[in-house]
């Protein structure tokens, strides 16, 4: 079965920098779409950026120029690397995929299939 799982979460200053990892197993990884989407308390699952298999990226306004997505085909694994964190930040992170072929920029939760099980992420101002 399809397997996402998240790790590089933790604790850093405001200003500071974490690089997420998603590693997937189950599936073909070089036909997927990947995106990440984050979750803070008492909000709602929001879109950070996504990444099709042509590695073309997408980002929410909020993590421009700040976060970057790549993808890593040979080793299954899709990377979110956070620079600049702000306290705003702070949420559960998660990487969630799809299949497809089209290169379209998926940044809708609705439109994936696959989750992982999140990595908390807090930034301390």
């Amino acid at each position: 079965q399809v397997q996402l799982v998240e790790s590089g979460g933790g604790l850093v200053q405001a200003g500071g920098s974490l690089r997420l990892s998603c590693a997937a197993s189950g599936l073909t990884f070089g036909t997927y779409t990947m995106g990440w989407f984050r979750q803070a308390p008492g909000k709602e699952r929001e879109f950070v950026g996504t990444i099709t298999w042509r590695s073309t990226t997408f980002y929410a306004d909020s993590v421009k120029g700040r976060f970057t997505i790549s993808r890593d085909n040979a080793k299954n694994t899709v990377y979110l690397q956070m620079n600049s964190l702000k306290s705003e930040d702070t949420a559960v992170y998660y990487c969630a995929a799809r299949v497809d072929w089209t290169s379209a920029l998926f940044q809708n939760k609705n439109d994936y299939r696959y989750w992982g099980q999140g990595t908390q992420v807090t930034v301390s101002s």
